[in-house]
């Protein structure tokens, strides 16, 4: 998937020389939490978003007075964290250095810039002019449509279901070989079998509720503890611990 299938395209901007009362009143009419900042000829110039408001005086929030050697040694520094904090146009308070990213690039991309950098958003570029706006709401919409049940399809059958679990076990490096015995019946599976490390066990129901048409499943799965042999039933299972 693309960005630009799920970027949003109506972006929401504001000027550089716009006031900060009209950015905010701006975010909060529109429920956004981040504006690129775009100038008169249409390029991004920088981002304002709820961080860069979150150290104001108006709020009591701009945060303690520099010492006297913060001032002796670093006044460039200060002098840039006071413009900030007490400016009141969003060119003196925004974030000039943008991280941005092309609409042809794969979603996962994206998630990984994000991620990377510590943002929320990225504003999306196309032939160098931006062209959407891609945030983590937009990713949970992406996933909405995936997530949702598909009840007017045909139902898959328990063979089918179960060749699908065991290759996507049989793919995985950290799946165990030949321990696991899986069982479907109208579309509730059942994990029998033994796990040698425990947190495999909510990887391999994982790769069962994700499995298409799976309704239900049931953990059965023994976890056998390296050495002293101790056995850990499954949640399901409580009250059978025993040792072997």
């Amino acid at each position: 998937m693309r960005i630009r299938d799920v970027m949003t395209r109506d972006v929401v901007s504001v000027l550089p020389q716009s006031t900060i009362a009209d950015a905010v009143d701006l975010m909060v009419r529109t429920g956004v939490s981040g504006l690129p900042v775009i100038d008169e000829t249409g390029t991004l110039v920088g981002i304002v978003s709820e961080g860069d408001l979150l150290r104001r005086p108006e709020l009591g929030t701009q945060g303690p007075r520099a010492r006297w050697f913060e001032s002796l040694f670093r006044p460039g520094h200060l002098a840039e964290v006071y413009a900030h904090t007490h400016g009141r146009k969003v060119e003196e308070i925004m974030s000039p250095d943008v991280i941005v990213i092309d609409d042809g690039l794969r979603l996962e991309e994206a998630a990984a810039l994000m991620e990377k950098h510590h943002v929320k958003r990225l504003p999306v570029l196309h032939n160098g002019k931006i062209s959407g706006i891609i945030s983590r709401a937009d990713f949970v919409r992406a996933l909405a449509t995936f997530v949702r049940q598909p009840y007017e399809e045909a139902p898959v059958s328990d063979h089918k279901i179960k060749a699908a679990i065991e290759a996507e076990l049989k793919a995985e490096p950290w799946a165990p070989v030949g321990t696991i015995d899986i069982v479907v019946k109208d579309g509730v599976v059942s994990l029998n079998g033994v796990i040698t490390d425990e947190t495999q066990r909510n990887a391999i129901r994982v790769i069962a509720e994700n499995t298409d048409g799976v309704l239900q499943v049931h953990d059965h799965l023994s976890w056998i503890a390296p050495y002293t042999g101790f056995v850990v039933m499954s949640p399901e299972d409580e009250g059978k611990n025993s040792v072997v």
